[in-house]
């Protein structure tokens, strides 16, 4: 298949980035012209076909289609869905790499079916690198979120999963809590883990630091994370 090249200039400053087109190598469409421009931007091939894709989308919406007043209110009710009021001040959906927990035995051992938790579990990636961490424990999850805890069920078949609040679910029959939290979040988490979790039970936290606590370790991954 043959692939059309367009001469460009990519210039970068800082965290800031521009692409430059002479006019006359460009196609004399518009909406052609400003696909292409988005889509170099994108950093993956993902990411620059969903940037390409955008330009349609944005110009249908904004074009003089009538649209129901549902439609607008659609995204609104889809993302309470996902992600409840009560649930903004804890973080965000972050998943968590698969191989970020592997080294976490040699820390923190854990006897054959020791009860794992992921408080805020998402769509259960942080369960799966539980599990590829700690083979032969049992896996607990819970999410305030219906359609994430649901297809977290249905990605972890092995581990109980609830919908509820990490806040309120109590921690005491657990021997390892993990969670990923925002920095404003963090003395909360560990105060619970203080009233809560048992002797001996670890408090794993991914990417922040509860400064309330002297860690016994910290685990760097590839990224310095």
């Amino acid at each position: 298949m043959d692939q059309a090249f367009i001469p460009a200039i990519f210039m970068r400053g800082g965290s800031s980035k521009g692409v430059f087109f002479h006019k006359r190598d460009l196609p004399t469409d518009r909406a052609v012209q400003d696909a292409i421009f988005l889509s170099v931007l994108g950093s993956t091939r993902m990411r620059q076909a969903l940037l390409a894709l955008g330009f349609p989308l944005s110009w249908w919406l904004t074009s003089s289609v009538t649209l129901p007043a549902w439609f607008w209110l659609a995204p609104l009710f889809a993302a309470l869905l996902v992600y409840p009021v009560h649930s903004w001040r804890d973080a965000p959906l972050f998943p968590t790499p698969l191989q970020a927990l592997i080294k976490l035995p040699h820390k923190a051992p854990l006897k054959a079916g020791s009860i794992v938790f992921d408080a805020g579990c998402g769509l259960g990636d942080g369960l799966k690198a539980l599990k590829l961490a700690y083979p032969m424990a049992t896996f607990w999850g819970v999410d305030a979120s219906w359609p994430l805890r649901w297809l977290a069920a249905l990605r972890c078949p092995w581990a109980r999963i609830w919908h509820g609040d990490i806040w309120t679910l109590s921690w005491r029959q657990c021997d390892m809590v993990y969670f990923f939290q925002r920095p404003e979040s963090m003395p909360r988490a560990a105060q619970k883990a203080f009233d809560e979790l048992k002797p001996g039970a670890w408090l794993v936290s991914l990417e922040f630091e509860a400064r309330d606590i002297v860690p016994v370790a910290v685990i760097e991954g590839k990224d310095s994370r």
